[in-house]
């Protein structure tokens, strides 16, 4: 469930095109620059020689009546390159800073001018230029505006705008869920916006209650669809800047069960829109085209598949910012589907009646790098012969030829690329289990290093038999093969028996077993595990999100609770036989889906696990985000059944060992009512468990002087107390 927005185990949870992209390095158009923040200035690189020119100094950034110049948290540019957009003051709205103020820049005359002025500060969403330089589109207070750069007239273009009726962004289901943030787009005219409509005044609030922060608790309302509950219903809607009319599509939806559009683009013109239209189940995806005077729209093309369609932040995580790929002046476009078993991607004909594989083999797309229709190139991540590593590939983009690995064959492990728009350069950073992470700009296709050799250098002079880190596979009694990493004690005696700590996440988002510098770490402990004498090890089961092909990922389709712990034990069953594992010192962790894996092995398996340590976990599945559950489990009123098997609370009379549960009141994504179900189960069953709640904390559990000192120290004390370190 959900996904961890922080650093664990040496992976980012969580998870930049035409719309908003996050912050940090841009290139130009032609691909051989990239423009940088550095000490205040905008510098802009020229490759290969790295000369350096300055775009926007800082003295351009001093806002009157102050002596410091404007803190870029991001920057954009206009088509022309005249003008830019400087990102400052921002506030977190759920998991990003997506709010702030923007300052209009022109690099010319030098003049400077925040946007908004009769808008609250720091209350923009946004921001971009229309295509055509002369407008700057953002959403206040979930209401679009335009204002015009040349003037500073404002003209708002929605004025139904509130927290429950949503303009030009989203409610926390489709942020949290589809990776939804900005909810607008300019007509490649300039003289339309087309925006989503969220309705969320029928969808029910979940009310948090903060305790600490006045001398009376307050409420904090999230519009928040629990698993059964209907979606918040979707308009999309183009509105004429000059007059702020705005034209509704004409898009069909179940009248009861409701439907979600997680993609809307405008095609290569500005007659024309193209939305993916998700079915409630997620199981059913229609590419639909609208005109955008009419209203009128057709699907072009039709996908289904038994479990899920994946969303393709998965495969292309641009598009969580907008964007679409159109090839051949608009008569073709790029898509991904599963449905020979494998995540390739197609070119589709605009009608959506043929099309053509691209990427070809046993393998899945992991991640698509960059498209360079000039030279007739795709390049993309995959990983064919090892699930826990990560290669850059290219293809032809008429799929004639077999894919060629770029990543050199001695630098085994993750690779990482920020490919330039024409496939000609690309910053490179590599890392495996026992190399820390190092970085170097590299020229394509021929993956050569033009700033120094870093990473040829470091892995020659690499020596892995220093590491006590090792990766395997482990085979279950079913015959499941499960790829797993296990960190040995310091000065290992196989004499000895050692305590176990497995590491658990086990959910179809947030891959643990990966071959990165880093990835078995423990950030929560306080000391190092094997220096005090722990075997330390993780496993991904069936479902996790891997590159192993289709079948590996959805068989886990209402099957959240079961076959990811049933996995778990018989891998964890397997190695209780070796000889240096001490079988009555195993102990279970997890954080949020793993917190619900800790009290699943923990209340199912207690022949196993002897001690756990549960952190922001669901107790029940009933309580989650419609979106999220009923993608993996189905709608709870059709498999009620799996639910109740899944969740923990049916198993805690279960419980023998040690438990130590940890939650935060203040969590939005998993809410701390999941923890007050599960402690009422113990109770009634006389368990024995002990209990922590982070006041007013969010899922990551870091707000508040000393939170985190304060958690590591409780997870270390605990842990050594029922799973005593050091061999024996």
């Amino acid at each position: 469930m959900g996904k961890v927005c922080f650093l664990l185990a040496g992976l980012l949870f969580i998870f930049i095109a035409q719309a908003q992209p996050p912050e940090g390095m841009r290139w130009n158009k032609a691909g051989d620059a990239y423009y940088q923040v550095e000490n205040g200035d905008i510098n802009l690189y020229q490759l290969p020689s790295f000369i350096k020119k300055t775009v926007v100094s800082k003295s351009m950034l001093m806002v009157p009546g102050s002596n410091k110049p404007l803190d870029i948290y991001n920057f954009f540019f206009s088509a022309d390159g005249t003008k830019a957009l400087i990102y400052t003051n921002t506030q977190k709205v759920w998991r990003y800073n997506t709010r702030g103020d923007y300052w209009l820049l022109d690099i010319a005359t030098k003049q400077l001018r925040r946007l908004g002025k009769k808008l609250l500060a720091s209350s923009l969403m946004f921001a971009k230029f229309s295509p055509d330089g002369k407008k700057v589109g953002y959403v206040s207070g979930n209401n679009i505006y335009a204002e015009d750069v040349a003037t500073g007239n404002i003209a708002q273009l929605t004025f139904d705008g509130n927290r429950k009726y949503i303009n030009g962004t989203f409610d926390w289901a489709y942020e949290e869920e589809f990776f939804c943030r900005d909810g607008f787009r300019w007509s490649p005219d300039s003289k339309r916006i087309a925006y989503w409509n969220i309705d969320a005044r029928n969808t029910k609030d979940y009310l948090m209650i903060n305790n600490t922060d006045s001398i009376y608790p307050f409420i904090k309302p999230v519009e928040y669809p629990i698993a059964g509950e209907p979606p918040s219903p979707f308009k999309i809607g183009v509105v004429d800047v000059a007059t702020a009319a705005t034209k509704w599509m004409d898009i069909p939806t179940d009248p009861v069960l409701q439907s979600y559009v997680t993609r809307m683009e405008w095609t290569d013109n500005s007659d024309e829109l193209v939305i993916q239209h998700l079915s409630r189940r997620q199981n059913v995806s229609d590419l639909l085209l609208c005109n955008a005077t009419t209203g009128a729209s057709h699907a072009i093309y039709h996908e289904e598949d038994p479990a899920w369609i994946d969303n393709i932040a998965l495969w292309d995580p641009a598009y969580s910012y907008g964007g679409w790929d159109w090839f051949n002046n608009g008569k073709e476009f790029l898509w991904a589907s599963e449905k020979d078993g494998w995540r390739h991607l197609y070119r589709v004909s605009r009608d959506g009646k043929t099309e053509k594989l691209v990427t070809t083999g046993n393998y899945d797309v992991m991640n698509i790098d960059a498209i360079d229709e000039t030279s007739g190139y795709l390049y993309f991540d995959a990983s064919p012969g090892n699930a826990t590593q990560k290669y850059l590939y290219r293809t032809r983009l008429d799929g004639s030829t077999a894919p060629e690995r770029l990543s050199p064959p001695n630098q085994v492990g993750s690779h990482d690329y920020e490919v330039s728009p024409t496939g000609k350069y690309a910053t490179h950073n590599f890392s495996n289990y026992y190399i820390p992470p190092v970085k170097e700009w590299v020229s394509l296709p021929e993956h050569k290093s033009i700033d120094g050799d870093n990473v040829n250098r470091v892995v020659a002079n690499a020596d892995k038999s220093k590491s006590n880190i090792e990766y395997f596979t482990i085979k279950t009694q079913e015959g499941v093969e499960m790829d797993a990493w296990m960190v040995k004690p310091t000065n290992f005696d196989k004499s000895k028996k050692y305590p176990l700590v497995f590491f658990v996440y086990t959910e179809p988002w947030g891959q643990t077993v990966i071959d990165r510098y880093g990835a078995s770490d423990n950030f929560l402990y306080n000391g190092n595990m094997s220096d005090d004498g722990y075997i330390s090890i993780s496993i991904d089961n069936r479902g996790v999100l891997l590159p192993k092909g289709r079948q590996w990922r959805k068989s886990i389709s209402h099957k959240i609770g079961q076959l990811n712990i049933s996995d778990q034990a018989a891998a964890a069953r397997e190695i209780l036989k070796w000889p240096f594992v001490d079988t009555s010192r195993v102990a279970v962790w997890g954080w949020s889906g793993g917190g619900s894996a800790t009290l699943n092995l923990m209340f199912q398996y207690p022949d196993i696990y002897k001690t756990g340590i549960a952190i922001a976990a669901e107790g029940s599945q009933f309580t989650y985000d419609n979106i999220y559950q009923e993608r993996y489990m189905g709608l709870p009123q059709e498999s009620r059944e799996d639910y109740i098997k899944g969740s923990p609370i049916t198993y805690a009379k279960n419980l023998q060992g040690h438990l130590l549960y940890i939650h935060g009141t203040g969590d939005d994504n998993v809410h701390y009512k999941n923890a007050e179900l599960l402690l009422n189960e113990l109770i009634k069953y006389n368990k024995i468990f002990q209990f922590m709640a982070y006041p007013n904390r969010t899922h990551g559990i870091f707000e508040g002087e000393g939170t985190q000192e304060h958690l590591s120290n409780l997870y270390t004390t605990y842990l050594k107390q029922y799973c005593p370190p050091g061999g024996r």
